[in-house]
């Protein structure tokens, strides 16, 4: 059974208030169900709906077994009235941020955007790019572990992989390492599009 005690008005009541968005936001980020939460935290599912929903104010105790179920320190619930991250990230067509410099640093007749920027919790990224006849990587893109998939959306492609070549049409995919030296370029006579989508490791 959950312990409550009534939420103080003025400057804790944004801090208490946010205690429901963070749990609700730590448990799915963790895949778990309420029952399942329960089990891990030995808090009942209908006190952890009641706490996610603002209905009822979690005592110290019942905080600290809910925080050391989901693996955040309690100052995450407490430290500020802040609302929780968003899930998801959302990047409209017409606001894209620029491709990170060191995505293609010495490219030529590229005009790239951003289409997912990595941050701690999302370490994948994404960009789109209009590739001119004759424009391309440059020499060798800078090497770091991880990986990459490139998606050709319009055009053709020359894909360099390790020594390994490859030409991609619209609609062909490429997955390899970036720990291999990789470049690209458009050597046909129309522009090409495509899509880069890359993890960090």
């Amino acid at each position: 059974m959950l312990d409550v005690e009534p939420a103080e008005r003025g400057s804790w009541e944004p801090i208490v208030g946010a205690i429901g968005p963070k749990l609700r936001e730590a448990r799915q980020q963790l895949g778990l169900s309420l029952q399942q939460l329960a089990a891990r935290s030995d808090v009942s599912a209908a006190a952890i709906h009641k706490v996610e929903r603002g209905d009822m104010v979690p005592t110290i105790t019942t905080l600290l077994k809910l925080a050391t179920a989901v693996g955040r320190p309690i100052g995450h619930f407490v430290d500020d009235g802040a609302p929780p991250a968003p899930v998801a990230t959302l990047i409209r067509a017409g606001e894209r941020p620029a491709a990170p410099p060191e995505w293609a640093p010495a490219a030529e007749g590229v005009a790239a955007a951003a289409v997912a920027l990595p941050t701690a919790r999302l370490p994948a990224s994404g960009v789109v790019a209009e590739i001119e006849p004759g424009g391309g990587s440059g020499d060798t893109r800078p090497l770091r572990p991880g990986e990459e998939v490139l998606l050709v959306l319009d055009g053709v492609l020359q894909v360099e992989v390790a020594g390994e070549r490859y030409r991609l049409s619209a609609g062909d995919s490429l997955h390899y390492p970036t720990d291999r030296p990789h470049q690209w370029h458009n050597t046909d006579a129309a522009p090409a599009r495509a899509v880069w989508f890359s993890v960090r490791s």
